[in-house]
């Protein structure tokens, strides 16, 4: 098939009065090279790691939108303290969406691109909020039959993630996993896997009506952090689950350090566990998200075998070795429709992402709500 000349493409540009841009712009369409392939995007979330890129530390609460269709542009302020942080981007149009599929619409001369041709397939290469993308052919992966662009949007960023914090439970020594914001997209799929791997999985959530989602498919451990018996009942879920790794989505607050708590309180159970420097087993938080932006605040109180750090999947794949992320894609494919199921509340193109009332929507990140840009439509 013939390619458009142009096609378009969502880019987010800081501007050096101060303000945040985000517009969809013509680009040139490219010539892949022998290794790449061209996909026409048909379907692309819009995940909580992609909000950081579009808006960074811009005011999303006094955002405003002009133009309508392709010529929409969505505009908001930026505090002098953001323009400092973020001053390495200013005047630079980036562009964003982390994951998302479509169809392969031309290949370069290797065998690899060209065994790919007219196939649907997920990528995660950056820059998906747009028409078309030129990704890698090894980016690529091809999804199984029957099974849709739609159905393979959202195929790296949540699965790979929930897949991985398994896999880092292993590969460190870990016997069980502590996760919050459990509710979430990526929280019910964690639960599916630990419920199929028999991995004893503690959720902690903010809301009654959160739990309810999690103790509805299955979920044994769910602790609220709005009850007043809240540290109890974590200290006790972790005691018999005998967790000491997490995995804390909000990453700003006293979270991470009350896990921590917990889970010396319930080393301290164990009979003859009692020493001056606290349990010898080492407890670890990951934060690898920011849900709370203000500091990560610590009170030790979990003696000296402990860490708090920052975590990311490309990262972590890339020290876990292309075997092992081979390993975790295939079973991604396999179970695209089940395990890895990710459903939509909203259907929006390339322009309704650019609508202001639409924004402050998707950036709420409420539980139960994900938005999939379809940028054909």
């Amino acid at each position: 098939m013939s390619l458009p000349a142009t096609y378009r493409q969502m880019l987010s540009t800081l501007t050096e009065d101060g303000q945040l841009r985000m517009e969809l712009v013509e680009q040139q369409m490219p010539t892949p090279k022998p290794s790449q392939v061209i996909i026409k995007v048909e379907a692309t979330p819009i995940n909580p790691s992609d909000l950081g890129v579009m808006f960074g530390m811009a005011g999303t609460d006094q955002a405003a939108s002009s133009g309508s269709g392709a010529d929409t542009v969505l505009t908001m302020p930026v505090t002098e303290q953001g323009m400092r942080v973020m001053k390495a981007r200013i005047g630079q149009p980036l562009p964003v969406g982390n994951e998302g599929a479509g169809t392969v619409v031309a290949a370069g001369d290797d065998e690899a691109a060209q065994k790919l041709m007219g196939k649907t397939v997920a990528a995660m290469g950056g820059g998906m909020y747009g028409e078309y993308r030129c990704v890698e052919a090894a980016m690529c992966m091809p999804l199984l039959d029957g099974n849709t662009a739609k159905d393979g949007a959202s195929s790296f960023v949540n699965p790979l993630t929930a897949l991985s914090m398994v896999e880092n439970m292993r590969m460190d020594d870990h016997t069980a996993l502590v996760h919050t914001a459990a509710a979430s997209n990526l929280g019910q799929m964690l639960n599916r896997i630990c419920q199929a791997d028999g991995v004893d999985l503690v959720n902690i959530v903010r809301k009654p009506e959160q739990a309810k989602i999690l103790k509805d498919m299955g979920a044994k451990y769910v602790v609220d952090s709005s009850s007043d018996s809240f540290f109890a009942e974590l200290t006790d879920a972790i005691h018999e689950t005998g967790a000491t790794l997490a995995f804390d989505a909000t990453g700003g607050g006293n979270l991470a350090s009350t896990i921590l708590s917990a889970m010396e309180a319930a080393a301290a159970r164990t009979p003859g566990a009692y020493s001056i420097y606290g349990s010898v087993k080492h407890k670890q938080v990951f934060l690898y998200g920011g849900l709370d932006t203000s500091p990560t605040v610590l009170t030790r109180g979990y003696g000296m075998a402990w860490g708090v750090g920052g975590w990311l999947l490309p990262n972590f794949l890339a020290k876990a070795g292309g075997e092992v992320a081979a390993r975790l894609q295939a079973r991604v494919a396999k179970e695209l429709t089940t395990t890895f199921a990710s459903h939509y509340t909203d259907e929006i193109s390339l322009a309704d992402a650019l609508n202001a009332d639409t924004m402050k929507r998707y950036q709420a990140k409420t539980t139960g709500e994900k938005f999939l840009i379809c940028p054909q439509t």
